[in-house]
C-alpha cells in the first residue's frame, strides 16, 4: 500500500473542527480523578464520539478508591488488537478550576487553546478519534481489517498497576502493538516520539531512637537524626549517570524541640531508572539500609511504590520506524526520545511493541494559573500539532492495518 499523504491531510483537514467540538465537550466537564461523576460523563462522551467508527463500549470498575470507571472502545478485527491508549482523569480539582477561572480558552492569534486536560490528555483522545476518522475515510480496508482497542484509564494521574493488569486482560496478555496517546512535543529537532521510559520507586527510611534530656542525661539519648542522615548521602550517591539512574531525597523529618535528643526521623526519596536492572539493583541497596546503626538507632527501610521502566527495545524500534516513514512521507521528520516520567506505556509495554508520545503538541501539562504578566500560563493544546499528528498517526496505521496479522515475533507487522 502506498497512500497519498495528500489524501490523508484533506481528510484530517475536513474533521478537524469536530475533533475540536468533541475536545470542547470534553473539557468542559471536570474529571479530577476523584470526581468520579465527572470521569464517568467523559467517558460517556467519548464512547458516544466512537459510535459511529463501530466501536463497542464497556466500563469497568477502578480500583482506586472515589474514582470513576475505566472506558474501553473495542472494534473486533483480525489478530491481536491494535490497542489506542488515553486517559479521562485530570489533576485538577474542582475547586482549583473555579478559583483560577480555569476552562475552555481558545486563543486564535496564539495557536491556542487552554484548559483542563487539552494536552493531559483530552487532547490525545480527540486526536484518537481524528486519526481514526481519517484512517476509516482513505484507507478503509485498513481500517476495517485489525482488531481495534481504545483503552481509557480512569486514574492514570495516581500510581497503580490496576488500569494495566485489567488492559491486560482484556488483550488475553497479546496486543500487536501498544499506542499511548500521551503529548509529544514538536521543536527544531522534529515530532518526538517516546520510545522508553524510566521506572520508578518510592522509598521511606524510619530512624527509632531514644529520647533523653539533651542538657542533663544528653548520654542516654539516642538521636534518631544522626543515624538518619548518616546514611542519606549514601542513597544520593546511587545517581548514576552511566546507569541513567536517578535518586532525589525529597523529604525530611526529625525530632520536635532542641532541647530533647530526637527518638525518631524519617526521609523519603524517589528512585528512577530506564533499566529494570539498574532500578532493581538500587532497590537491593535501599532494602539493605534497615537495621541497627552505629549510634545505637534502628533504621527501617520500607518500598512505598513502584513502577517498572518500560526500557523500549527492538519491536518498540520496528514500531517507531513505521511513524519515520510517514513523517518522512509528509516532509517532516520524526525523533525517537527517551523520557523520564511515567505513563501508561510503563504498565502496558510487555503486552507488545509500544510507541509514546502519539498525541499532539502542547504545553504547561498540571498547571492552572495565570498571570498578568504571562509569567504563568495554563496548561494548552498547539491547535496547528492535530491535524500533522493525526496525519502522521493514519498513515502509520494504515501500513500496520494493510498488512495481515501473522502473529509474527514483536515489532514484525
Amino acid at each position: 500500500m502506498n497512500p497519498d499523504p495528500a489524501l490523508f491531510q484533506a481528510a484530517a483537514e475536513g474533521h478537524l473542527s469536530a475533533a475540536l467540538e468533541l475536545l470542547r465537550e470534553l473539557v468542559a466537564v471536570n474529571s479530577f480523578t476523584t470526581n468520579a461523576d465527572g470521569v464517568d460523563e467523559v467517558a460517556r462522551i467519548t464512547a458516544a464520539a466512537f459510535a459511529p467508527l463501530g466501536f463497542h463500549a464497556d466500563y469497568v470498575p477502578c480500583a482506586y478508591p472515589g474514582a470513576g470507571p475505566h472506558l474501553f472502545l473495542s472494534r473486533p478485527g483480525e489478530g491481536d488488537p491494535i490497542v489506542l491508549v488515553t486517559h479521562s482523569d485530570t489533576v485538577f480539582p474542582p475547586d482549583e478550576e473555579e478559583k483560577n477561572d480555569f476552562r475552555w480558552e481558545a486563543r486564535p492569534a496564539e495557536g491556542r487553546i487552554y484548559g483542563p486536560g487539552t494536552i493531559d490528555n483530552k487532547g490525545g483522545t480527540a486526536l484518537i478519534w481524528l486519526a481514526l476518522m481519517t484512517l476509516r475515510d482513505v484507507a478503509p480496508e485498513a481500517y476495517a481489517r485489525p482488531s481495534w482497542l481504545v483503552a481509557v484509564n480512569a486514574a492514570e494521574e495516581v500510581t497503580g498497576d490496576d488500569f494495566g493488569l485489567v488492559t491486560t486482560h482484556r488483550c488475553h496478555g497479546k496486543a500487536r502493538a501498544v499506542l499511548v496517546y500521551e503529548g509529544g512535543p514538536i521543536d527544531a529537532q522534529g515530532y518526538h516520539l517516546v520510545v522508553s521510559r524510566k521506572g520508578r520507586s518510592t522509598w521511606r527510611l524510619e530512624a527509632e531512637g531514644r529520647a533523653a534530656h539533651a542538657g542533663s542525661k544528653h548520654h542516654e539519648g539516642i538521636n534518631a537524626i544522626d543515624a538518619l542522615v548518616g546514611v542519606l548521602p549514601g542513597i544520593a550517591a546511587l545517581t548514576d549517570v552511566a546507569e541513567d539512574r536517578t535518586v532525589n531525597l525529597g523529604w525530611i523529618e526529625g525530632g520536635t524541640v532542641v532541647n530533647r535528643v530526637p527518638h525518631e526521623a524519617a526521609a523519603e526519596w524517589e528512585c528512577r531508572a530506564t533499566d529494570p536492572a539498574s532500578l532493581e539493583r538500587a532497590d537491593a541497596y535501599f532494602a539493605s539500609l534497615s537495621g541497627p546503626t552505629a549510634n545505637g538507632a534502628t533504621l527501617i527501610a520500607s518500598r512505598a511504590g513502584h513502577t517498572s521502566p518500560w526500557p523500549g527495545g527492538d519491536g518498540t524500534m520496528a514500531l517507531f520506524a513505521k511513524w519515520e516513514t510517514a513523517a518522512n512521507a509528509m516532509g517532516l521528520k520524526a525523533v525517537a526520545v527517551p523520557r523520564g516520567g511515567l505513563s501508561d506505556a510503563n504498565h502496558l509495554w510487555r503486552l507488545g511493541p509500544t510507541l509514546d508520545g502519539l498525541g499532539p503538541s502542547g504545553g504547561n501539562a498540571h498547571c492552572s494559573e495565570r498571570s498578568e504578566d504571562g509569567s504563568k500560563l495554563p496548561e494548552y493544546l498547539e491547535v496547528a500539532s492535530m491535524v500533522p499528528k493525526a496525519v502522521m498517526n493514519a498513515l502509520a496505521l494504515a501500513a500496520i492495518g494493510s498488512a495481515p496479522s501473522r502473529g509474527q515475533p514483536a515489532g514484525d507487522f
